[in-house]
Protein backbone atom coordinates (compact mmCIF):
# COMPACT_ATOMS: atom_id res chain seq x y z
CA UNK A 1 0.00 0.00 0.00
CA UNK A 2 1.27 3.46 -0.88
CA UNK A 3 1.50 5.58 2.27
CA UNK A 4 3.09 8.82 3.38
CA UNK A 5 5.58 6.77 5.39
CA UNK A 6 6.60 4.71 2.35
CA UNK A 7 7.19 7.83 0.27
CA UNK A 8 9.26 9.37 3.05
CA UNK A 9 11.49 6.29 2.88
CA UNK A 10 11.92 6.46 -0.90
CA UNK A 11 15.39 6.28 -2.39
CA UNK A 12 16.72 9.81 -2.98
CA UNK A 13 17.99 10.17 -6.56
CA UNK A 14 18.98 13.83 -6.47
CA UNK A 15 19.23 16.53 -3.79
CA UNK A 16 18.35 20.20 -4.45
CA UNK A 17 21.20 22.69 -4.85
CA UNK A 18 20.03 24.70 -1.82
CA UNK A 19 18.52 24.04 1.59
CA UNK A 20 15.51 26.33 1.68
CA UNK A 21 12.09 26.87 0.13
CA UNK A 22 12.27 27.48 -3.62
CA UNK A 23 15.16 25.08 -4.19
CA UNK A 24 13.83 22.01 -5.99
CA UNK A 25 15.09 19.13 -8.01
CA UNK A 26 12.34 17.13 -9.62
CA UNK A 27 9.76 17.05 -12.43
CA UNK A 28 10.98 13.49 -13.18
CA UNK A 29 10.40 11.92 -16.57
CA UNK A 30 11.62 8.30 -16.62
CA UNK A 31 12.14 5.89 -19.51
CA UNK A 32 13.45 2.32 -19.43
CA UNK A 33 15.35 1.38 -22.59
CA UNK A 34 15.00 -2.33 -23.33
CA UNK A 35 17.87 -2.25 -25.82
CA UNK A 36 20.42 -0.91 -23.34
CA UNK A 37 18.70 -2.38 -20.27
CA UNK A 38 19.12 0.97 -18.61
CA UNK A 39 16.99 3.74 -17.16
CA UNK A 40 17.04 7.33 -18.37
CA UNK A 41 15.62 10.13 -16.27
CA UNK A 42 15.06 13.73 -17.26
CA UNK A 43 14.73 16.18 -14.36
CA UNK A 44 14.73 19.89 -13.59
CA UNK A 45 16.85 21.98 -11.21
CA UNK A 46 15.30 25.15 -9.77
CA UNK A 47 16.47 27.98 -7.56
CA UNK A 48 14.33 30.75 -5.98
CA UNK A 49 13.53 33.83 -8.01
CA UNK A 50 16.44 36.24 -7.76
CA UNK A 51 19.02 33.51 -7.20
CA UNK A 52 20.93 33.02 -10.47
CA UNK A 53 20.20 31.34 -12.78
CA UNK A 54 16.75 31.59 -11.16
CA UNK A 55 13.52 29.54 -11.54
CA UNK A 56 13.78 26.59 -13.92
CA UNK A 57 17.35 27.29 -14.89
CA UNK A 58 18.31 23.90 -16.26
CA UNK A 59 17.24 20.36 -17.06
CA UNK A 60 19.42 17.28 -17.08
CA UNK A 61 19.17 13.69 -18.27
CA UNK A 62 20.71 10.96 -16.13
CA UNK A 63 21.33 7.27 -16.86
CA UNK A 64 21.26 4.30 -14.49
CA UNK A 65 21.58 0.53 -14.79
CA UNK A 66 20.33 -0.21 -11.28
CA UNK A 67 18.11 2.69 -10.12
CA UNK A 68 20.78 3.53 -7.53
CA UNK A 69 23.73 5.10 -9.33
CA UNK A 70 22.68 7.89 -11.70
CA UNK A 71 25.13 9.61 -14.05
CA UNK A 72 24.20 12.81 -15.87
CA UNK A 73 24.69 12.50 -19.63
CA UNK A 74 23.14 15.78 -20.85
CA UNK A 75 22.55 19.28 -19.48
CA UNK A 76 20.39 21.97 -21.10
CA UNK A 77 20.04 25.51 -19.71
CA UNK A 78 17.21 27.98 -20.21
CA UNK A 79 19.60 30.34 -22.03
CA UNK A 80 19.72 27.81 -24.86
CA UNK A 81 16.01 28.53 -25.37
CA UNK A 82 16.36 32.24 -24.63
CA UNK A 83 13.68 31.49 -22.06
CA UNK A 84 12.76 32.62 -18.55
CA UNK A 85 12.27 29.04 -17.34
CA UNK A 86 12.21 25.37 -18.33
CA UNK A 87 9.62 22.94 -16.97
CA UNK A 88 9.01 19.19 -17.08
CA UNK A 89 10.23 17.06 -19.97
CA UNK A 90 9.70 13.52 -21.30
CA UNK A 91 12.11 11.16 -23.04
CA UNK A 92 11.24 8.25 -25.34
CA UNK A 93 13.05 5.96 -27.76
CA UNK A 94 10.75 5.20 -30.68
CA UNK A 95 10.39 2.00 -32.66
CA UNK A 96 12.66 3.64 -35.27
CA UNK A 97 15.47 3.75 -32.70
CA UNK A 98 15.44 7.56 -32.58
CA UNK A 99 15.37 9.33 -29.23
CA UNK A 100 12.73 12.00 -28.82
CA UNK A 101 12.81 14.59 -26.10
CA UNK A 102 9.62 16.51 -25.36
CA UNK A 103 10.26 19.60 -23.27
CA UNK A 104 8.48 22.76 -22.15
CA UNK A 105 9.64 26.29 -21.52
CA UNK A 106 8.42 29.89 -21.53
CA UNK A 107 8.26 30.96 -25.17
CA UNK A 108 10.25 34.21 -25.53
CA UNK A 109 7.93 35.23 -28.37
CA UNK A 110 4.84 35.73 -26.20
CA UNK A 111 5.70 34.82 -22.60
CA UNK A 112 3.48 31.71 -22.65
CA UNK A 113 4.52 28.16 -21.87
CA UNK A 114 5.06 26.06 -25.00
CA UNK A 115 6.10 22.46 -25.75
CA UNK A 116 8.86 21.45 -28.15
CA UNK A 117 10.45 18.28 -29.55
CA UNK A 118 14.07 17.31 -30.20
CA UNK A 119 15.34 14.18 -31.96
CA UNK A 120 18.72 12.43 -32.00
CA UNK A 121 20.31 9.03 -32.51
CA UNK A 122 21.82 9.23 -29.01
CA UNK A 123 20.59 11.01 -25.89
CA UNK A 124 23.88 12.88 -25.61
CA UNK A 125 23.31 14.32 -29.10
CA UNK A 126 19.99 16.05 -28.34
CA UNK A 127 20.46 19.64 -29.45
CA UNK A 128 18.22 22.53 -28.27
CA UNK A 129 19.10 24.53 -31.39
CA UNK A 130 17.35 21.83 -33.46
CA UNK A 131 14.12 21.82 -31.45
CA UNK A 132 10.74 22.00 -33.14
CA UNK A 133 7.87 23.67 -31.28
CA UNK A 134 4.85 21.35 -31.50
CA UNK A 135 2.36 23.17 -29.25
CA UNK A 136 1.92 26.86 -28.57
CA UNK A 137 -0.92 28.11 -26.40
CA UNK A 138 -2.71 30.74 -28.46
CA UNK A 139 -3.76 28.54 -31.46
CA UNK A 140 -5.36 26.12 -28.99
CA UNK A 141 -7.26 28.87 -27.17
CA UNK A 142 -5.04 28.38 -24.12
CA UNK A 143 -2.80 30.57 -22.01
CA UNK A 144 -0.03 27.98 -21.61
CA UNK A 145 0.84 24.37 -22.48
CA UNK A 146 3.64 22.46 -20.73
CA UNK A 147 4.75 19.41 -18.70
CA UNK A 148 4.51 16.64 -21.35
CA UNK A 149 4.12 12.99 -20.30
CA UNK A 150 3.97 10.18 -22.86
CA UNK A 151 2.07 6.87 -23.00
CA UNK A 152 1.84 4.35 -25.86
CA UNK A 153 -1.29 2.18 -26.16
CA UNK A 154 -1.77 -0.19 -29.12
CA UNK A 155 0.44 1.85 -31.42
CA UNK A 156 -1.11 5.19 -30.48
CA UNK A 157 0.93 7.68 -28.46
CA UNK A 158 -0.88 9.80 -25.88
CA UNK A 159 0.78 13.03 -24.76
CA UNK A 160 -0.71 14.47 -21.58
CA UNK A 161 0.01 18.17 -21.03
CA UNK A 162 -0.56 20.75 -18.33
CA UNK A 163 -2.63 23.59 -19.73
CA UNK A 164 -3.68 27.02 -18.49
CA UNK A 165 -7.41 27.67 -19.00
CA UNK A 166 -8.29 31.37 -18.62
CA UNK A 167 -10.88 32.37 -16.01
CA UNK A 168 -10.72 36.08 -16.85
CA UNK A 169 -9.69 38.01 -19.93
CA UNK A 170 -5.90 37.98 -19.99
CA UNK A 171 -3.62 40.59 -21.49
CA UNK A 172 -0.04 41.15 -22.57
CA UNK A 173 0.62 42.26 -19.00
CA UNK A 174 -0.58 38.87 -17.76
CA UNK A 175 2.06 37.12 -19.80
CA UNK A 176 4.60 39.77 -18.94
CA UNK A 177 4.90 37.89 -15.63
CA UNK A 178 6.31 34.97 -17.67
CA UNK A 179 4.25 32.53 -15.59
CA UNK A 180 0.51 32.70 -16.21
CA UNK A 181 -0.05 29.78 -13.84
CA UNK A 182 0.96 32.02 -10.95
CA UNK A 183 -1.35 34.98 -11.65
CA UNK A 184 -4.79 33.72 -10.58
CA UNK A 185 -6.15 34.46 -14.05
CA UNK A 186 -6.43 30.80 -15.07
CA UNK A 187 -6.90 27.30 -13.74
CA UNK A 188 -4.41 24.50 -14.27
CA UNK A 189 -5.97 21.60 -16.18
CA UNK A 190 -4.88 18.62 -18.33
CA UNK A 191 -5.00 18.35 -22.11
CA UNK A 192 -4.32 15.44 -24.45
CA UNK A 193 -2.75 15.04 -27.89
CA UNK A 194 -2.31 11.81 -29.88
CA UNK A 195 0.04 10.56 -32.58
CA UNK A 196 0.97 7.38 -34.46
CA UNK A 197 4.55 8.39 -35.27
CA UNK A 198 5.65 10.66 -32.39
CA UNK A 199 6.17 13.54 -34.82
CA UNK A 200 2.69 14.54 -36.02
CA UNK A 201 0.23 15.35 -33.25
CA UNK A 202 -3.53 15.88 -33.11
CA UNK A 203 -4.96 17.94 -30.27
CA UNK A 204 -7.79 16.09 -28.49
CA UNK A 205 -8.77 18.80 -26.02
CA UNK A 206 -9.21 19.07 -22.26
CA UNK A 207 -9.52 15.73 -20.43
CA UNK A 208 -9.41 16.78 -16.76
CA UNK A 209 -10.04 20.18 -15.22
CA UNK A 210 -10.82 21.61 -11.77
CA UNK A 211 -14.38 21.92 -10.55
CA UNK A 212 -15.89 25.00 -8.94
CA UNK A 213 -15.29 23.80 -5.40
CA UNK A 214 -12.97 21.47 -3.56
CA UNK A 215 -9.39 21.22 -2.32
CA UNK A 216 -8.22 20.96 -5.95
CA UNK A 217 -10.38 23.69 -7.49
CA UNK A 218 -7.33 25.41 -9.02
CA UNK A 219 -5.14 22.56 -10.29
CA UNK A 220 -5.76 19.09 -11.71
CA UNK A 221 -2.57 18.25 -13.60
CA UNK A 222 -2.14 14.63 -14.70
CA UNK A 223 1.48 13.59 -14.29
CA UNK A 224 1.33 9.91 -15.28
CA UNK A 225 -1.06 7.06 -16.02
CA UNK A 226 -0.98 3.33 -15.22
CA UNK A 227 -3.17 0.47 -16.44
CA UNK A 228 -4.91 -1.28 -13.54
CA UNK A 229 -7.12 -4.13 -14.70
CA UNK A 230 -9.67 -2.74 -17.15
CA UNK A 231 -9.23 0.84 -15.97
CA UNK A 232 -6.63 3.58 -16.12
CA UNK A 233 -5.27 5.18 -12.97
CA UNK A 234 -3.89 8.72 -13.15
CA UNK A 235 -1.65 10.44 -10.63
CA UNK A 236 -2.51 14.13 -10.73
CA UNK A 237 -1.31 17.21 -8.86
CA UNK A 238 -3.97 19.22 -7.09
CA UNK A 239 -4.17 22.60 -5.36
CA UNK A 240 -6.83 25.05 -4.20
CA UNK A 241 -5.37 28.25 -5.65
CA UNK A 242 -2.35 29.80 -7.32
CA UNK A 243 -1.04 30.44 -3.80
CA UNK A 244 -0.23 26.71 -3.70
CA UNK A 245 1.46 26.81 -7.09
CA UNK A 246 4.79 24.96 -6.81
CA UNK A 247 3.65 23.04 -3.70
CA UNK A 248 0.96 20.78 -5.15
CA UNK A 249 0.00 17.40 -3.64
CA UNK A 250 -0.77 14.16 -5.43
CA UNK A 251 -4.29 12.84 -6.03
CA UNK A 252 -5.87 10.07 -8.11
CA UNK A 253 -8.29 9.90 -11.04
CA UNK A 254 -9.78 7.00 -13.00
CA UNK A 255 -10.80 6.49 -16.64
CA UNK A 256 -11.84 3.70 -19.00
CA UNK A 257 -10.76 5.46 -22.21
CA UNK A 258 -7.92 7.93 -21.34
CA UNK A 259 -10.18 10.86 -22.27
CA UNK A 260 -12.90 10.97 -19.62
CA UNK A 261 -11.41 11.19 -16.14
CA UNK A 262 -13.06 11.20 -12.73
CA UNK A 263 -11.25 12.22 -9.56
CA UNK A 264 -11.29 9.60 -6.80
CA UNK A 265 -9.69 12.02 -4.35
CA UNK A 266 -12.62 14.37 -3.63
CA UNK A 267 -11.65 15.13 -0.05
CA UNK A 268 -7.92 15.68 -0.39
CA UNK A 269 -4.66 14.25 -1.74
CA UNK A 270 -4.03 10.54 -1.32
CA UNK A 271 -0.42 11.05 -0.15
CA UNK A 272 1.58 13.98 1.16
CA UNK A 273 5.03 14.66 2.54
CA UNK A 274 5.07 14.90 6.35
CA UNK A 275 7.35 17.92 6.01
CA UNK A 276 7.00 21.65 5.26
CA UNK A 277 4.20 22.30 2.71
CA UNK A 278 3.33 18.61 2.44
CA UNK A 279 4.09 18.69 -1.27
CA UNK A 280 4.50 15.35 -3.04
CA UNK A 281 4.12 15.92 -6.76
CA UNK A 282 5.05 15.06 -10.36
CA UNK A 283 4.54 11.32 -9.82
CA UNK A 284 5.83 9.32 -12.79
CA UNK A 285 4.65 5.68 -12.78
CA UNK A 286 6.75 3.40 -15.01
CA UNK A 287 6.73 -0.38 -15.46
CA UNK A 288 9.91 -2.32 -16.24
CA UNK A 289 11.28 -5.79 -15.51
CA UNK A 290 8.04 -6.97 -13.94
CA UNK A 291 7.88 -4.09 -11.47
CA UNK A 292 6.21 -0.70 -11.20
CA UNK A 293 8.34 2.22 -10.05
CA UNK A 294 7.17 5.63 -8.87
CA UNK A 295 9.45 8.61 -9.37
CA UNK A 296 8.38 11.80 -7.57
CA UNK A 297 9.32 15.18 -6.13
CA UNK A 298 9.12 15.44 -2.33
CA UNK A 299 9.13 18.33 0.18
CA UNK A 300 11.83 18.14 2.88
CA UNK A 301 11.91 19.55 6.42
CA UNK A 302 13.73 22.67 5.22
CA UNK A 303 11.09 23.39 2.55
CA UNK A 304 13.29 22.37 -0.38
CA UNK A 305 12.28 19.46 -2.67
CA UNK A 306 14.33 16.40 -3.53
CA UNK A 307 13.64 13.65 -6.10
CA UNK A 308 12.95 10.05 -5.11
CA UNK A 309 11.87 6.62 -6.36
CA UNK A 310 10.01 3.73 -4.73
CA UNK A 311 9.02 0.31 -6.10
CA UNK A 312 5.29 -0.38 -6.28
CA UNK A 313 3.50 -3.69 -6.82
CA UNK A 314 0.57 -4.26 -9.16
CA UNK A 315 -1.53 -5.11 -6.11
CA UNK A 316 -0.60 -1.82 -4.44
CA UNK A 317 -1.72 0.11 -7.51
CA UNK A 318 -4.94 -1.89 -7.64
CA UNK A 319 -5.68 -1.11 -4.01
CA UNK A 320 -5.80 2.58 -4.86
CA UNK A 321 -8.98 1.96 -6.86
CA UNK A 322 -10.56 -0.52 -4.46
Amino acid sequence: MLTNELLAQGTIIREPVGNDKGYWVGCPGAFYDETERAWYLTYRIRRPRGVAPDRGGEVRIARSADLKQWDDVLRITKDQYNSASIERSALHRGRDGVWRYFTSYVDPADGRWCTALMKAAKVEQLDPSQRQVIFTAAPLGLEGVKDPWLLEVDGVYHLFLSIALPTVRTSAASHGTLDIFNTGECVSATGLATSRDLDNWEWQGVVLKPEATGWDKYCRRINSVARVGDRWLAFYDGSASEAENYEERCALAVSTNLRDWRSVSPNGPFVTSPFASGSARYFDAKFANGQWHLFYEFARKDGAHDMRVVPCSEAALGSLLA
